[in-house]
C-alpha cells in the first residue's frame, strides 16, 4: 500500500495507539497491528483491525477515564 500523505511505500508494524472514546474516556490499545509509512509516519489500520478495536472499545467501561488493553486477534 502507497501512503496517501506523501507517497512511500507502507509497511507493517506493531505499536500502541490511543483512542479517545467519548469527552473523558480514551483506551490504549497495546501492540496493535498497523500499516505506517517510514517517510512520515501516517499510519492506517485496516478493516478487521478496525472492526477489533470497534468491538473493544463498545465493551470498555464508560465510567473509567483510562483503559488499556493489549490486542488480540
Amino acid at each position: 500500500m502507497i501512503c496517501h500523505v506523501c507517497g512511500s511505500p507502507m509497511s507493517r508494524s506493531v505499536t500502541d495507539l490511543p483512542f479517545k472514546r467519548d469527552a473523558h474516556s480514551i483506551v490504549i490499545v497495546k501492540e496493535l497491528p498497523v500499516l505506517q509509512c517510514p517517510n512520515c509516519g501516517e499510519y492506517l489500520l485496516e478493516d478487521d483491525t478496525m472492526a477489533w478495536v470497534e468491538t473493544v472499545l463498545d465493551k470498555v467501561d464508560p465510567s473509567a477515564e483510562l483503559e488499556i488493553v493489549r490486542y488480540a486477534a
